[in-house]
């Protein structure tokens, strides 16, 4: 069995979430997917709009996951990919090289993001929206 890893926060889940979890589950035959702690989120400055377990459960319900874990800091990647026997490790396109010190233990791809979309598109359109019925 081949098995994939990719990690993200996936707070304001979209299209081109599903889409890059789809691609990431065409690597192999089993997607971990490292879900951003809160904790975690706070500690790198982000806010979720979500809890851990509401953004957890809605991953589940995607039939490309076959597993969820937590994510509590950048530099749990390597025992990730050691205890969940990941042949491949994948990110978007915007982390390119960030994660090659990983290739001694599996594949590094990373995958062209959705252009169309994105989480910063959706948050500040909502607050664009919200800004308007004040």
């Amino acid at each position: 069995m081949r098995r994939v890893i990719t990690y993200g926060t996936f707070d304001t889940l979209h299209f081109g979430h599903i889409r890059l979890l789809r691609r990431a589950r065409e690597l192999g035959d089993y997607l971990v997917v490292a879900l951003s702690s809160d904790e975690f989120n706070e500690l790198k400055g982000k806010t979720s709009k979500f809890s851990w377990e509401e953004r957890k459960r809605d991953l589940e319900a995607i039939r490309y996951v076959d597993l969820v874990i937590p994510e509590h800091t950048w530099e749990q990647k390597r025992q990730d990919v050691q205890d969940h026997n990941i042949d491949v490790f994948t990110m978007g396109d915007d982390w390119t090289g960030e994660f090659d010190f990983l290739s001694d233990l599996c594949q590094v791809i990373y995958m062209p993001r959705t252009p169309e979309i994105s989480s910063t598109m959706i948050r500040n359109k909502m607050q664009g929206l919200s800004t308007a019925a004040e």
